[in-house]
């Protein structure tokens, strides 16, 4: 059962939820499941209300999006919306609980500590597995989901610690070492730590 109250600004505040419907699978095929899920949606505002989350809870939704891979969910904050891969259905109902409740904990570890630079799976994502009865929670499962390998194009280096990893896109701003500002700048950008640039050769 949902009690939902309507707000002027559009967005509803789901005020109570069994808690059946956290271990809920939809019973259409997976290749219908797009767009907001309601029912999961409900549950994790009732979740983040028990957090004293209010303002997070008003805003999460849970969408299903097919075009979902390799990737078996997805958290976007502070717009909080969570992705799920419908594939998930095909593996387990416990698995679709379990990867929902660890993009929330996303969610709810930036929405804790605003604009803070945090790690993804860092000690405040931890945190908030605990809370949502997660504890332990790794940060990537080995899930059978299709996959596919793209090219690295390019390389960037750290010119102080002379750390390097690959990537297929070009970034579109000035990025730095994160771990080298965080020992001197607190974990926000510093110049002197700008990765340089370098274009892997083709082949």
């Amino acid at each position: 059962m949902i009690a939902l109250v309507f707000r002027a600004d559009r967005q509803m505040k789901f005020s109570f939820l069994e808690a059946a419907a956290l271990e809920a699978v939809p019973t259409v095929p997976i290749f219908e499941l797009r767009g907001i899920d309601f029912e999961r949606s409900a549950s994790c505002a009732v979740l983040l209300e028990s957090l004293g989350l209010d303002d997070l809870a008003a805003r999460v939704n849970v969408q299903w999006n097919g075009r979902m891979r390799s990737c078996a969910g997805r958290a976007t904050w502070p717009v909080a919306l969570i992705e799920l891969n419908p594939r998930l259905v095909e593996i387990s109902r416990e698995e679709v609980r379990r990867t929902m409740l660890h993009e929330l904990a996303h969610l709810v570890a930036y929405e804790r500590h605003g604009n803070r630079r945090i790690q993804a799976h860092g000690i405040q994502w931890q945190q908030a597995c605990a809370d949502l009865g997660i504890p332990g929670e790794r940060a990537t499962h080995e899930l059978a989901l299709p996959s596919r390998t793209l090219k690295r194009r390019w390389r960037y280096d750290c010119p102080s610690c002379e750390t390097s990893f690959e990537r297929v896109r070009k970034f579109k701003s000035r990025v730095a070492c994160y771990d080298c500002c965080r020992k001197v700048n607190s974990g926000d950008y510093h110049e002197d730590f700008r990765l340089r640039e370098v274009a892997l050769a083709e082949g």
